[in-house]
């Protein structure tokens, strides 16, 4: 499952945010301690930020630069100043979105899952992907394992590079078709699962008949 840090001094809040993120699938990691906040961050190495302006010690404007230089991993400042001065400061100190409190739910979880999808949902930029015995050819649409290769449709690229790029973590059946959508490649669920099993039989002529893991009523593994 991917992980959000929540970097928020108000404990209401955070546990808020925590419980909300853990109910979307996500592992919430929340700080509680704002001393070398950059540390903790390359410690837990989080896929996402949430980061509040008012905190403790540094601000969170301080902070962000720090938090680039130890973690690659997006942020997105979630606050009460919704001033266009600090809409604009949170950006161009490397901050991806800028949120205002009180947020709308479904809204924070679209901006969330939008500034994932830019961070983790482009693996057709790369050559070639890599995960444990997969390597996955990007620009000749076939995946290698045990010194034999398959050649995969459209479709079955983007699903395998899709989960090798987040290779063991769970991908949501809905994910997996956003990612196909967002590379307009159109197509619902009962489609999804006709290409999953066709990906497998193709994984398994390479030796690696259980590649991919479903887990159930959560989506899939590799």
């Amino acid at each position: 499952m991917l992980k959000i840090m929540i970097i928020e001094d108000d404990p209401a809040i955070r546990e808020e945010l925590a419980l909300l993120l853990e109910n979307e699938g996500y592992t919430p990691l929340v700080i509680t301690k704002f001393t070398d906040v950059p540390s903790q961050a390359a410690q837990e190495r989080p896929d996402l930020i949430l980061l509040d302006i008012g905190l403790p010690g540094k601000d969170g404007f301080s902070l962000c630069a720090a938090l680039r230089k130890a973690v690659p991993a997006p942020v997105i400042f979630v606050t009460s100043r919704d001033t266009g001065v600090d809409e604009v400061r949170a950006l161009s100190l490397g901050g991806d979105d800028y949120i205002a409190k009180p947020y709308s739910v479904p809204v924070l979880l679209a901006r969330i899952k939008a500034v994932l999808r830019r961070s983790f949902g482009k693996p057709e930029l790369a050559d070639a992907l890599d995960a444990g015995e997969l390597r996955l050819s990007l620009t000749k649409g076939s995946v290698s394992a045990n010194e034999k290769t398959a050649e995969l449709t459209r479709n079955e690229l983007q699903i395998l590079a899709c989960l090798m790029t987040h290779a063991g973590q769970i991908v949501s059946r809905a994910d997996l078709i956003d990612a196909l959508w967002d590379n307009q490649i159109y197509i619902d669920d009962n489609t999804l699962s006709v290409n999953m099993t066709r990906l497998r039989a193709k994984l398994a002529e390479i030796g690696l008949p259980d590649a991919i893991k479903t887990r159930r009523g959560m989506g899939y593994q590799l």
